[in-house]
């Protein structure tokens, strides 16, 4: 009996060892990051119809210019990723082309500030572009967030002893940390076609 009560203890400590609570928690706390990018694209998303009104208002002659952030943004919001799909990569890299077209879109529209000086002046556009580049910063730190937690939750799995809770009792998958494009640490060429 006192045998029997004895493996029942060292079977409970072993498996407490084996991530059986750590491991979901990991994942969700990956899964709630990922939640924090996608609001703050949704910010850059609903914020850019505001701005691109604005100005078209001040700036009709950059039309292309207002349409290429309208299709960019059209595109990004198209593409979704849930939580399941974090360890695809190749649906991570589908989500992160989309956002990443949409970034570059906006450059121009940046540069258009630049150069109108009275577009500068208009009290709601420059409100729109501080809380754009705001939401910028707010997507950069979320992402960063986002692979702190995919960088905890894949060490988790492949370290001992929680790897074996994660194999036997998950099945689990290493999620796919969020990447640039290749390039984008390469600043983008602006021209607005103006000859100067």
């Amino acid at each position: 009996m006192k045998f029997r009560a004895g493996l029942a203890l060292v079977c409970a400590a072993l498996l407490s060892a084996c991530g059986l609570n750590s491991i979901p928690t990991a994942e969700e706390t990956a899964k709630a990051r990922w939640a924090d990018v996608q609001t703050n694209y949704q910010r850059r998303a609903d914020l850019i119809p505001n701005l691109v009104a604005t100005a078209k208002g001040a700036a009709a002659s950059e039309g292309k210019i207002l349409a290429d952030v309208t299709n960019a943004r059209a595109n990004a919001t198209r593409i979704t990723l849930s939580g399941e799909q974090l360890s695809d990569p190749a649906a991570m890299q589908r989500f992160a082309e989309a956002q990443n077209r949409l970034s570059a879109a906006i450059v121009p529209l940046q540069r258009l500030q630049e150069a109108y000086p009275d577009l500068k002046s208009q009290a709601n556009f420059a409100t729109l572009m501080s809380q754009l580049e705001g939401t910028e910063n707010r997507i950069a730190i979320s992402i960063r967030d986002y692979n702190a937690a995919v960088q905890a939750y894949n060490t988790r799995i492949r370290t001992f002893p929680d790897a074996i809770g994660a194999k036997i009792f998950y099945g689990a998958k290493p999620l796919t940390p969020f990447q640039a494009k290749e390039g984008a640490d390469t600043a983008p060429t602006v021209d607005f076609g103006n000859g100067s």
